[in-house]
């Protein structure tokens, strides 16, 4: 079970950009950042240490040896949780459905934006839904396989083979519904 402080530093809206932007590159310098997300230096050092105090980014050596930049890196990839996860608490519990309202916030928002501009676009993008009889554990293995699916094609991609690549977004959610 997640720590219910490690959601809600990640739910945060600015560090959720910080995460995101961690996820596609890697590594990135707090002055880069800073620029990419056009947010004060500051800002950005301050929900960097939230974060790590949450255990979700590590400060890294800079790449260069230079010891007065400050570089930062995911410690991990993901979350996974349920506001049942945290039914001994209430207070938990409303912070973990809030954060699950924001997430799916952060992801329609972004399958909006896509909307708004896929007509200019040469590139396809999908949509898949499937509906099926499953139990309780049954939905959890499917959640396991497609964490499994999604992380396997994303570290089997070759970034340094000279192919022009551009941030995708992918998601899904799966869930009990009445037929």
């Amino acid at each position: 079970m997640e720590e219910i402080s490690v959601i809600t530093a990640v739910h945060h809206p600015l560090r959720r950009r910080i995460v995101d932007h961690l996820q596609l590159h890697e590594t990135a310098q707090v002055g880069a950042l800073s620029r990419a997300l056009d947010v004060q230096v500051g800002s950005i050092s301050h929900h960097l240490r939230m974060l790590q105090r949450a255990g979700m980014v590590e400060q890294v050596d800079d790449p260069t040896g230079d010891r007065r930049t400050s570089w930062w890196r995911l410690s991990r990839r993901s979350l996974s949780w349920s506001s049942r996860d945290y039914a001994d608490s209430p207070a938990a519990a409303y912070l973990a459905r809030e954060a699950q309202r924001l997430n799916l916030r952060h992801q329609l928002e972004r399958l909006q934006q896509w909307n708004r501009v896929s007509e200019s676009s040469d590139v396809e993008a999908f949509s898949t839904d499937a509906l099926a009889w499953a139990t309780a554990q049954e939905l959890l293995e499917l959640q396991h396989r497609i964490t499994e699916a999604v992380d396997s094609w994303r570290d089997g991609i070759d970034r340094a083979d000279g192919q022009e690549r551009m941030p995708v977004f992918f998601f899904a959610h799966g869930f009990p519904t009445a037929v």
